[in-house]
């Protein structure tokens, strides 16, 4: 897995002989500079841009096949042993509503290095019958972690935000709640030169502006009802750049980027996961202290626990998800939910590159 924050590739290495799939092994492989700052060049329209992508695209692959072939080694497990690996690829555009979404990726060059077959490409099914393609990972909630009596939601908070509501008398839902860490990151990053804020104690030091608060949050994606999901292509640093005037202090922005994403999560929750008990964080903000307390303040009636309380890794989650639903598409097996992505029927996800 490789999402929206740039900041590396999470790769897991999973079990599923077991009744509850069991993450054997995982390694992280932090990207380069450089390789962040062509990807975040190729999230808008530049020249050459086409022949920019296939390079990168070969240059991901080869760093997906060095993250995976390091973790086989670390775990002592040889590529023989391995059914497939689930490549998600890198989000460069994500627009369901003109039929379309891009990862970059080159499944048959991964396939050719590591010597397993791939699965990758798993959002284009999806759209393809009318859906957005995204969230993805909600199924592989639904299986894992829904319980018969507690109304529980699994919140990710990576680059995009989104949740899975597992209610005990309805369908899963699931969508992307809006930023998550990306504008966070952002932010830190032009102004201190850090990839993140370490438990938002940067956000702590500033206050939240009230007035810039309001105009953020009166964006349309906020008030649009699910399905629905987001990414880069509307979240980033020109849509922030355009509310603001340049005399606002640089800590009391972070401090108003936090309150937005605790804010939309928080909204979400009360609007479509009304009656739930518990709340499971996954994804790197799962971590960030002063997010969390946000949100606790703001659901108080939700116990909020990270999801290694149920076993599952919050570091792990996602890459997890994404060998399941490389295992479905191995034995063809549809794994899409339609009542969260709003396809018009289940699909197999993914296209299988053989080794």
């Amino acid at each position: 897995m490789s999402g929206t924050s740039l900041d590396g590739v999470d790769v897991a290495l999973v079990d599923f002989t077991t009744a509850v799939p069991t993450l054997v092994d995982c390694y992280f492989q932090p990207y380069a500079e450089l390789l962040k700052t062509d990807l975040i060049t190729l999230h808008h329209p530049s020249p050459n841009e086409l022949h920019q992508a296939q390079l990168i695209a070969n240059q991901l692959a080869r760093e997906y096949a060095k993250a995976t072939l390091c973790l086989l080694q670390q775990a002592g497990v040889p590529n023989t042993q391995v059914a497939a690996i689930g490549c998600h690829g890198q989000t460069i555009r994500h627009r369901p509503e003109l039929g379309y979404t891009i990862q970059l990726n080159n499944a048959a060059l991964l396939a050719e290095l590591t010597g397993i077959h791939v699965v990758s490409d798993f959002r284009a099914r999806d759209i393809a019958a009318g859906g957005q393609g995204a969230p993805l990972v909600p199924a592989f909630h639904e299986q894992l972690l829904r319980h018969p009596l507690i109304h529980r939601v699994i919140l990710n908070i990576g680059g995009i935000a989104n949740v899975t509501d597992l209610s005990v008398d309805k369908a899963t839902l699931g969508f992307d709640t809006g930023p998550g860490n990306l504008l966070l990151d952002t932010w830190i990053s032009q102004h201190q030169g850090k990839p993140y804020d370490k438990d938002g104690t940067w956000a702590a030091s500033g206050k939240v502006m009230p007035e810039l608060l309001e105009k953020l949050s009166n964006e349309a994606y906020f008030h649009v009802a699910p399905p629905k999901s987001t990414g880069r292509d509307l979240f980033n640093l020109a849509w922030l750049e355009s509310y603001l005037n340049g005399s606002e202090r640089p800590a009391d922005v972070q401090a108003t980027l936090l309150a937005l994403t605790g804010d939309s999560i928080a909204k979400a929750v009360k609007s479509y996961c009304t009656s739930a008990e518990e709340i499971y964080v996954c994804g790197g903000g799962a971590h960030n202290k002063q997010l969390i307390t946000h949100l606790q303040r703001a659901l108080p009636n939700c116990q909020i626990l990270k999801s290694d309380t149920l076993g599952i890794d919050a570091d792990w989650m996602e890459a997890m998800a994404f060998a399941w639903l490389a295992q479905q598409s191995m034995q063809l097996h549809p794994s899409n939910l339609p009542a969260v992505t709003g396809a018009r029927h289940a699909v197999v996800l993914g296209s299988i590159s053989p080794a």
